[in-house]
């Protein structure tokens, strides 16, 4: 017997059994010393099971896992409503602040307040709080890195001009309107003075992040109306906090007069931040330049500006939201650094903390106060007030610097967008007790009414001024075979391209080809769009410089990639689609869409069409749910690639599977005509023989270019044929076919066009 081979076995065992007997000796022996100490064992009554139960209840509602699970919920119910408001063409944020309010006593503490209090109970909110508390800082430090004060310094002018009318016009009227609503919802002891000056400061808020998304989503950033209004945000932004910090001052002082040592400490602290602390940041900021990662000293270094920043200014009394925001703004200005370092907090801080923050708003929003008509016109009044001095002031105040009318209503209504921004303005005051109950609850219905408002009104101010020329559809000269191809990674547009000019190479001026790359809004930053469209265009650039191909680029921002994609191709008469096939296991379920991702075992859009027996809930296609959507959402043929290191489509094998394929010999035409390529058909079902019109098909493209095309009636497909092949095209019917029969050919063929025929 062998016994080197069971050596550590032997090992393993022994060393088991020895220490598990040291341990029951000693605990045997210390069982021992229980008597001498005199310390008596306790014995439960009842059952093992009852005992269980008990001690599974105290778990349930010990602190930490009651947090674990409202942290579950709340993020499940956020990306659930604020995927639905994505679907309805409305900024996420919307939905994840109605989620709040639905968490909240206004619906779920209404009808379920046994669920509500045991979710939420009153000693739990103290720790939700601080969470929230915390990924508010983060964020306010991610809105500061956003802003690009070199536009603020370049490119002010008129745009500060229409910024700070913005903010005057709506305080000026939230003065007024306080003196209307002060005696009825000012909370008893506050006075007027700080009552009017949060009312105001809330009419005055524009949400910098949301209308930076919106610019983004709607391709205004390269227009001079998208500079403009960004730099007027930018500027309001700036504007607003500083606004809101002497805000606070007065208030916690109780008046002017003795909030002035707060404002001067403020002041000495911008001083600070801006003469030292940014010449020193950029001084550290400077050593990752060149580099793709900083290193944990460095992100220990501006955490900590982070933390002190906002220590100081919640010491000083001007709110710890406002130091984060200082520190963010004064980070290096290195696009390539900032991107760095707010990838590395956006994620924990948007998606795991903010969340908690607007449920916590939520909770704090009782909209069964407003219950009688009298409360329901005062808040209506409200929302009117925020929109005369915001839309009306911005647009007005951009009419009179020269600006056109259609470009001065869109910029009142980007403007117009509160967001976030008003939520955090609104808590301030609450937690200060500046703001009461009611008031507070018809608040937070406007932040929701005028952030939701500004899609459609941006859709009906384009309705308005759309001209007879902008109704016409621009056709390009029809016989131009008009090529698009879609990508989302630079390398992926590279091969595509590549793929297009092997259709297209000796058509000279009567093709057309563009290159599109339709970006989710999320993954980019209002301050790097440029170099983040020159990146994911790089590639398909210098592709096109060594093929010697004219190409069209084509970049937008979007919320829903399908339904742009589909609707981009439908409407610019395109003659060929070229698409990548997705790769992702993840594509189609309900919940892969809350959270960020797909699955391809349950498609929710198919849902609908099972219940009325009109399709299978289980997706079973070989394609991912992203290419099935545009399959079927696309007029137009396309070509969806599955690559394995595509070049050049010199040998192309053909095979046809039945008559319905045989739309794939125009295609292998147009390679033959323009690519010399080699063309080899595979006639496996055997129909070619039988069919007049295909052999003639055939035998034309012979004639026109002899020795480029082989008929090929073998059944049985050699691997090194196959191997030896560079493309293989195929109808999207006969892929099918080759998946669910787990074809051999799959791993063999290099690269393979899937191509439909609507």
């Amino acid at each position: 017997m062998n016994l080197g081979k069971y050596r550590n076995l032997i090992f393993y065992i022994t060393t088991i059994a020895v220490f598990s007997c040291l341990m029951y000796f000693f605990i045997i022996e210390g069982q021992t010393l229980e008597i001498k100490e005199n310390i008596v064992t306790k014995t439960s009554s009842g059952s093992t099971w009852e005992n269980f139960q008990e001690s599974f209840k105290t778990n349930l509602h010990h602190p930490l896992a009651l947090l674990l699970a409202q942290i579950v919920t709340i993020i499940l119910t956020a990306r659930l409503f604020g995927w639905i408001c994505m679907k309805i063409k409305q900024p996420s944020v919307i939905g994840e602040m109605i989620a709040g309010i639905v968490l909240g006593p206004s619906l779920v503490g209404m009808y379920f307040p046994e669920f509500s209090a045991f979710l939420f109970p009153k000693e739990s909110l103290g720790n939700l709080q601080f969470l929230s508390q915390i990924g508010l800082i983060l964020f306010m430090y991610i809105v500061g890195m956003e802003l690009d004060l070199s536009v603020l310094r370049k490119k002010a002018h008129d745009a500060v001009v229409i910024s700070h009318a913005s903010i005057i016009i709506p305080f000026a009227l939230g003065i007024g309107l306080s003196y209307f609503i002060y005696q009825e919802f000012a909370p008893t002891g506050i006075q007027f003075t700080s009552f009017a000056l949060f009312i105001a400061i809330s009419m005055s808020i524009t949400a910098f992040p949301v209308l930076a998304r919106i610019v983004q989503e709607r391709n205004l950033q390269k227009t001079k109306l998208g500079t403009i209004v960004i730099t007027c945000a930018a500027a309001d932004d700036i504007t607003a906090w500083c606004i809101l910090a002497a805000v606070i001052a007065i208030v916690k002082a109780g008046s002017f007069t003795s909030s002035i040592y707060v404002i001067i400490m403020a002041i000495a602290y911008v001083f600070l931040m801006i003469k030292i602390v940014r010449p020193f940041l950029k001084r550290i900021g400077d050593l990752q330049a060149g580099k793709n990662t900083i290193n944990k000293p460095m992100v220990a270094i501006f955490f900590l500006t982070l933390i002190l920043s906002s220590y100081i200014t919640e010491v000083i009394g001007i709110h710890a939201l406002f130091g984060a925001f200082m520190a963010g703004a004064i980070m290096p200005e290195n696009t390539k650094f900032r991107t760095l370092f707010i990838d590395k907090v956006e994620d924990v801080a948007l998606v795991l903390l903010l969340p908690l923050f607007f449920v916590f708003t939520g909770l704090r929003t009782q909209i069964g106060l407003l219950n009688d008509s009298h409360l329901w016109m005062t808040a209506g009044f409200i929302i009117l007030t925020a929109v005369l001095g915001k839309f009306a002031g911005s647009a007005l105040t951009a009419k009179f610097v020269g600006i056109n009318w259609k470009e001065s209503l869109t910029i009142g209504a980007l403007m117009n967008t509160r967001g976030l921004m008003e939520l955090i303005v609104l808590n301030i005051g609450y937690d200060l007790g500046v703001l009461g109950p009611e008031i507070f609850a018809m608040l937070v219905i406007m932040a929701l009414f005028t952030t939701f408002m500004t899609g459609p009104a941006l859709d009906f101010i384009n309705f308005i001024f759309k001209s007879k020329k902008e109704e016409e559809p621009v056709h390009e000269n029809d016989s131009k075979y008009r090529v698009l191809l879609s990508f989302d990674k630079p390398e992926s547009g590279s091969t595509l391209l590549k793929l297009a000019h092997d259709f297209t190479n000796k058509m000279n001026g009567n093709k057309s080809i563009t290159a599109m790359n339709i970006a989710p809004v999320d993954e980019m930053h209002a301050y790097d769009i440029d170099e983040y469209e020159d990146s994911q265009f790089q590639n398909v650039i210098e592709t096109s410089n060594e093929l010697n191909l004219e190409v069209t680029t084509l970049f937008k921002a979007s919320t829903d990639i399908e339904n742009d994609l589909t609707s981009i191709t439908n409407k610019g008469h395109y003659d060929l689609l070229l698409i990548m096939l997705g790769k992702s296991m993840y594509e189609g379920s309900l919940l892969g869409r809350l959270l960020g991702f797909t699955t391809k075992i349950i498609n929710p859009e198919k849902l609908l069409n099972t219940v009325k027996g009109k399709g299978n809930i289980f997706n079973n296609s070989p394609f991912d749910d992203f290419t099935l959507q545009i399959l079927d959402k696309t007029n137009i043929p396309v070509g969806v690639l599955v690559e394995k290191d595509f070049q050049s489509a010199e040998k192309v094998f053909v095979p046809i599977f039945n008559l319905s394929d045989f739309y794939l010999l125009e295609y292998a035409k147009r390679l033959i005509n323009n690519n010399n390529s080699q063309i080899i058909i595979l006639d496996a079902a055997g129909q070619i023989r039988n069919n007049i019109e295909v052999k003639e098909l055939i035998r034309s493209i012979e004639q026109v270019a002899p020795n480029h095309i082989t008929l090929y009636n073998e059944k049985k497909i050699e691997k090194d044929f196959l191997n030896a092949q560079d493309l293989m095209l195929i109808s999207s019917k006969s892929w099918k076919n080759l998946i669910d029969t787990k074809s051999l050919w799959l791993s063999d063929i290099p690269s393979t066009l899937i191509i439909s025929n609507p």
